[in-house]
């Protein structure tokens, strides 16, 4: 079993065992189909994640969007979250980075699906003020170690992660002016 098929499993086992009703995995054609709209492939865990544990409704605390389906999804968030960044006077949100899960007060945790190793950002826009750049940090380098923070239940989100001293805080995102201006 490879590193990432262990993953996979862990989660699927996490996501069972901490949701009481998971909907049915995304087929292959749906998370073709959301490609397709997105005008980007998906990363390849983000994809399997979605077609071998399911389509939404596991993972921290809110829990992952449905790629696909009815209700919000991560392709209609994206969308919605492209064309509302293009007509702002301030312009927010970058191309490819793809929102998966809402932590409420309109922050998300978003995957940045041009990079290798699928980072997971957090959009905090409370942090906008002239700048749309200034809502983007960085949570975890990888979307694997995003889950391995999860699986271990020690993400900054949590409420006693200010009682541990090794949670990881977000921090700024580098890269987001020059995305955002793409």
């Amino acid at each position: 079993m490879t590193l990432l098929e262990d993953l996979v499993v862990r989660v699927r086992a996490k996501a069972k065992a901490t949701s009481t009703t998971l909907p049915p995995v995304a087929t292959a054609e749906e998370v073709a189909s959301a490609e397709e709209i997105l005008g980007f492939a998906l990363p390849p865990l983000l994809a399997r994640l979605y077609r071998d544990v399911a389509n939404g409704g596991w993972g921290p605390d809110y829990q992952l969007l449905p790629l696909v389906g009815t209700g919000r999804t991560v392709v209609g968030e994206y969308r919605s979250e492209r064309s509302a960044s293009a007509g702002d006077a301030t312009p927010y949100w970058p191309a490819g980075v793809l929102p998966i899960l809402d932590w409420g007060c309109a922050m998300y945790a978003a995957v940045d699906c041009r990079s290798e190793t699928a980072a997971v950002l957090l959009f905090e826009p409370n942090a906008i003020d002239d700048d749309g750049a200034h809502a983007w940090f960085v949570d975890e380098e990888s979307l694997a170690g995003w889950l391995e923070t999860w699986l271990a239940e020690k993400g900054w989100y949590r409420e006693e992660a200010e009682e541990d001293e090794d949670v990881k805080e977000p921090t700024p995102w580098e890269a987001a002016a020059a995305r955002i201006a793409e």
